[in-house]
């Protein structure tokens, strides 16, 4: 009865020192409550050293018209979300932000982004977008990664796992298992961890999805270009098998979670005008991209 109850006792002791540590914040658009265990300003610190260190040895494009289409697009959605930020509570945070877009020579059909605002694109995306709206869907996504704080939340993870090995193993020990059951219950954890961190870096690109939708329409870009965009990379991809073990949803479940999120998405879509002038009359004339959904 007297390891039962010290079982129990260090089990609470254990969920208690895990559920105090850090702060709880609300990741903006979905409103899903997260908890950082990290310090913020340690992980920008160290992000900006590594992309120093990237762009060291990282070819830049020597493509100009693509290089300043990147720059453009991610300036256009960073001034949208930092407007979104102001206007809903997270004026505070825009200081961790210092924005930078740039195109490298890497042929992978991919991009990336590090905490802090710090975005990379590679040219073999550019296939794949193809215009405008579709590089803004692409940036859209990178940029949500930022804001909802997926690295130091992911981070924060890896802590919470580590103690909670911890705790489990002393919890065993105090209440008499052996060598054996207890090297059989930490497997047993860390395969668990090992799931449950999958699947978070799953729903981290979901939510990433999710808030990259929204913060491309605030920006004046047509979110239906989204599934187009996935439509393409699912025909040029092998990326349609279970996603149990995979760290990114299928395309397919990316496309059907995205028509899921059109209605919503399209309430914040307002096409941006062009300003165009005729030869003969200099008569300026205002073009919408596309008509409001």
């Amino acid at each position: 009865m007297m390891k039962n109850i010290k079982f129990w006792v260090l089990a609470l002791t254990g969920a208690v020192l895990l559920a105090s540590c850090g702060t709880t914040r609300t990741v903006p658009v979905t409103g899903r409550k997260q908890s950082i265990m990290v310090d913020n300003s340690q992980i920008l610190t160290l992000s900006y050293q590594e992309y120093s260190n990237y762009m060291k040895t990282a070819k830049k494009s020597a493509d100009a018209t693509k290089t300043a289409l990147v720059t453009k697009v991610g300036q256009r959605l960073a001034k949208a979300v930092e407007t979104y930020l102001t206007n809903n509570g997270y004026a505070s945070e825009l200081a961790d932000y210092k924005w930078e877009f740039n195109l490298t020579q890497d042929q992978q059909a991919n991009a990336f982004c590090m905490p802090g605002g710090k975005i990379v694109v590679y040219e073999g995306i550019f296939p794949y977008t193809q215009t405008e709206a579709g590089l803004a869907i692409v940036l859209g996504h990178e940029i949500a990664h930022a804001v909802a704080m997926h690295s130091a939340e992911q981070y924060s993870k890896q802590l919470k796992q580590q103690y909670g090995a911890q705790i489990l193993g002393g919890v065993l020990q105090a209440a008499g298992a052996g060598s054996a059951t207890q090297a059989i219950a930490s497997n047993v954890y860390g395969l668990g961890a090992k799931a449950t961190s999958l699947k978070y870096s799953r729903d981290n690109e979901s939510e990433a999805d999710h808030m990259g939708l929204i913060f491309a329409a605030m920006a004046g870009y047509d979110p239906n270009e989204a599934v187009t965009f996935w439509t393409r990379m699912s025909s040029g991809s092998n990326s349609n098998t279970s996603t149990f073990w995979s760290t990114h949803p299928s395309d397919q479940q990316r496309i059907a979670d995205i028509k899921r999120l059109l209605p919503e998405a399209l309430r914040y879509y307002q096409p941006q005008t062009q300003t165009k002038t005729t030869p003969k009359t200099q008569q300026t004339i205002h073009i919408s991209s596309k008509k409001k959904k």
